[in-house]
């Protein structure tokens, strides 16, 4: 078959994107049409089951490739939805006065967080201004004062009874700061120890009797006077709390009618103003000034009656939506500050502060699944919490052991919200394979493609997504030929003539660096040579690699040959991946046959050099050789293949078909072009299988024949199933046309022969064997050939062992 016959025309090389049939001069021409989700059909049902489900084991992990726009698009679809939605009521956190070291967390109606707390502030800032001022009001003193002097009155009273008893039989009452005490006395003189010892028996007797008895006198009347003090403190303490109740009593008892539908409200209001009274000693001191001592005096703490407003959802609208960049345990789940206050650390509830998950709860939490895995206990804390459905704060440094001094112990709060995870489709499969929790938490899964075919259908939704993202990021309109080059661009970005990429953030980088060269061009609008200038340089930005492996080549330090013909030796391609940029430059394959046992040997597996993959596609040589040429005789030959110049890892089969053509080459001594190179795998039947990266390989090679001049004859064999994959650059294309370079499409090892050797095949014969003077009868010859000549040298090996 002529080799013509194989041979791609131009337009089967790439397809173009016709501007003029566009219908729009500009994109400024087309209306705005937000479209946040693009062609992800898939995921968006995936998303509507999981998201309509309230059930709270039903979390979502969406799935996709990095750059498609997952996080905007679903943040934008979640949005929509939890705009309709309810919003969550506000929480509080206040004051335990049962218990100080677990605050108690109010749940309250959206928005009314704020109000109780301006409300408390509005009570605590009457309690800091006006108790100081009653308790220094004269009709405070003057009741105080009448309270001390009956309590003075009383006590002087009972002091004179006792001190008029004790004069009346000879004793003297002395009172002091030491203390009370009655001893003998005459004319009133205390008794000297010689007057006392100078008595009779009898007189000392009387007088310790009389002692005794005064004594008891004197005890009763001890008890008579702390009985009144106690009265006293509490008349005092009582007056002091009737004093500050007709200060604040009303102010509360109208904080608890406002909020009678709240009981728990009302019942923090009751503790609230009992703590009040309790403690109204401390609260009715004046606050002091500034002392220049480092000490300063105490003051009046108000801090136990303010209200901490934890969650406030009052600027909400409908259902909270919230995206954590960073989820560290203290962003995920809330912290307890501390404050350092004379080389200790003190903290109280109003340094409780929420965590995103305090913040999306009633509504969505939306969460890098790989950057939630680098904090692995926040991890672990993210299930637990799921599982128990409620939001506890806890010290991660006490959960360690780092910190052990008593922290406080807030009260938990009720979970109700779905967690949206994000990553990759690996990270998934991990997590479902090895995490036995993760599936029990996250069942439902949305995939995101990476991948649209080209239909009208698909450009609509690709233009429409154009104009909107030009409109919202203030950028200029597209001509219709920039647009038809970004749709190109987006075909050429997935390889392949019939489909588009989903990596919406490329295509939208891309329109920015358009902009760029537009603007610096002095252009209004953005036109095809403004974006075929932003895609160039892009390239020209990440392929100095591979400039370096073509001066290698055009240096002779890489040997590769484009022109002549040779023995066993053949161009296969091997593509480079960079992460940002990928290349494919030709490698030599060189096959080698001699007589043996051994079969085919690839010196890359022998050392260690090759992967599973490419050690599979020489086993199926060999299997190709055995089903095609040793029907009727044995093989008796090694073959060696190798990549020549080839230093690092091997794999893949791409190479195959190559490394095929090489061998047979040397079976049947046919001369293979080198002005031509291939790639393309090949089945154990000889058939060309799909390869991938087919437009890197075909321009790798091109590259190089236009570095040393092109001549009309060089090209590259692909496999005829990857034709639909070809978007070549437009310098190629132009060049097919022009009949400098060429591209055959082939389904089978024959056809590639051909074109490489200029010879025939030859088509098996029904009766076996092939046509003569065709490359599969040479080689069928050369296969016989050799296993005559093993076969005669055993028969001679056999007969020199038998002489001795």
């Amino acid at each position: 078959m002529p080799i013509h016959e194989w041979e791609l025309k131009p337009e089967e090389l790439r397809e173009v994107c016709s501007a003029a049939q566009m219908g729009f001069e500009t994109t400024d021409d087309l209306e705005i049409r937000p479209e946040p989700v693009m062609a992800q059909y898939r995921a968006m049902h995936a998303l509507e089951i999981g998201l309509g489900m309230k059930d709270p084991d039903f979390n979502l992990f969406v799935s996709g490739l990095a750059r498609s726009g997952r996080t905007e698009m679903i943040k934008a679809h979640v949005e929509r939805l939890a705009a309709q939605e309810e919003t969550p009521p506000d929480y509080v956190y206040v004051f335990n006065f049962k218990e100080p070291e677990k605050p108690r967390a109010l749940r309250l109606p959206t928005g009314m967080g704020k109000t109780l707390r301006n409300d408390v502030d509005e009570l605590i800032n009457t309690l800091k201004v006006q108790l100081p001022e009653v308790f220094e009001s004269e009709d405070y003193s003057n009741r105080r004062e009448a309270l001390v002097n009956q309590f003075t009155r009383e006590r002087n009273n009972i002091l004179k009874d006792l001190d008029e008893q004790a004069t009346a039989e000879g004793f003297i009452l002395n009172i002091s700061q030491a203390g009370m005490m009655i001893f003998p006395g005459r004319e009133g003189k205390p008794l000297t120890e010689e007057e006392i010892k100078a008595l009779s028996d009898a007189e000392r007797e009387e007088l310790r009797q009389k002692s005794t008895a005064l004594h008891t006198e004197m005890n009763e009347a001890l008890r008579k006077i702390r009985k009144m003090e106690k009265e006293f403190q509490l008349s005092e303490k009582k007056l002091d709390q009737d004093v500050a109740l007709f200060v604040v009593g009303h102010l509360i008892e109208e904080l608890i009618e406002k909020y009678q539908q709240h009981p728990a409200v009302t019942d923090y209001l009751k503790q609230l103003e009992e703590d009040i009274l309790k403690n109204v000693d401390d609260l009715k001191r004046r606050p002091g000034a500034p002392q220049p001592f480092p000490f300063p005096a105490p003051e009046p703490s108000f801090v136990q009656y303010q209200v901490n407003v934890f969650v406030d959802n009052s600027e909400t609208k409908g259902a909270p939506v919230i995206v954590e960049h960073n989820p560290t345990y203290p962003n995920l789940f809330g912290s307890i500050e501390r404050r350092a206050q004379f080389g200790a650390l003190l903290t109280d509830f109003t340094l409780i502060h929420p965590g995103a998950l305090h913040r999306a709860n009633g509504g969505y939490l939306i969460i890098n699944a790989l950057d939630l895995l680098k904090w692995y206990y926040s991890y672990e804390a993210l299930k637990r919490t799921l599982k128990e459905r409620v939001i506890k704060i806890e010290d991660l440094g006490e959960q360690l052991g780092l910190i052990t001094t008593k922290s406080l112990r807030p009260e938990p709060i009720p979970l109700h919200l779905k967690v949206i995870l994000i990553g990759s489709p690996w990270i998934y499969q991990l997590l479902y394979n090895y995490d036995e929790d993760f599936h029990k938490h996250f069942k439902i899964k949305a995939d995101f493609d990476w991948i649209m075919k080209r239909t009208p259908h698909h450009l609509e939704r690709l233009i429409s997504f154009v104009r909107s993202y030009t409109h919202k990021e203030g950028l200029p309109p597209l001509h219709n030929t920039a647009v038809a080059r970004l749709v190109e661009y987006a075909s050429e970005m997935v390889g392949h003539k019939y489909k588009l990429t989903l990596q919406v953030q490329e295509l939208a980088d891309i329109i920015k660096e358009a902009n760029f060269w537009a603007s610096k061009n002095g252009h209004t609008i953005i036109h095809g040579d403004d974006m075929e200038k932003a895609v160039s340089e892009k390239i020209f930005r990440s392929d100095l690699f591979e400039e370096k492996m073509q001066d290698y080549i055009q240096e002779g330090m890489l040997f590769i040959e484009t022109s002549g013909s040779v023995v066993g030796q053949v161009n296969g391609l091997s593509v480079y991946m960079l992460g940002d940029y990928a290349f494919a430059r030709p490698s030599r394959i060189t096959a080698t046959v001699s007589l043996g046992k051994e079969g085919v040997v690839a010196i890359e597996r022998e050392s260690k050099l090759s992967g599973n993959i490419h050690t599979k596609g020489v086993m199926i040589l060999s299997s190709f050789l055995r089903s095609r040429f040793a029907k009727d005789k044995p093989l008796t030959l090694s073959a060696h293949l190798t990549f020549e110049q080839s230093y690092g890892m091997v794999d893949g089969d791409s190479a195959s078909a190559a490394e095929l053509i090489a061998l047979l080459s040397c079976l049947a001594e046919a001369p293979l072009a080198q002005n031509i190179a291939m790639t393309g795998s090949v089945s154990q039947r000889g058939e060309f299988q799909p390869i991938g990266g087919v437009n890197w390989k075909v321009e790798g090679f091109y590259k190089v024949c236009k570095a040393r001049g092109l001549d009309g004859r060089q090209g590259v064999i692909i496999p005829k199933s990857n034709v639909q994959e070809l978007m070549l650059r437009q310098e190629v294309v132009d060049s097919v046309r022009a009949g400098l370079f060429h591209v055959w499409a082939v389904s089978s090892v024959d056809e590639a022969l051909e074109i490489l050797t200029g010879l025939p095949a030859g088509a098996p014969l029904p009766e076996g064997g092939f046509p003569p003077d065709t490359l599969n009868a040479r080689v069928d010859q050369k296969l016989r050939s050799m296993m005559e000549t093993a076969r005669k040298l055993m028969k001679e090996e056999e007969g020199k062992k038998g002489d001795e």
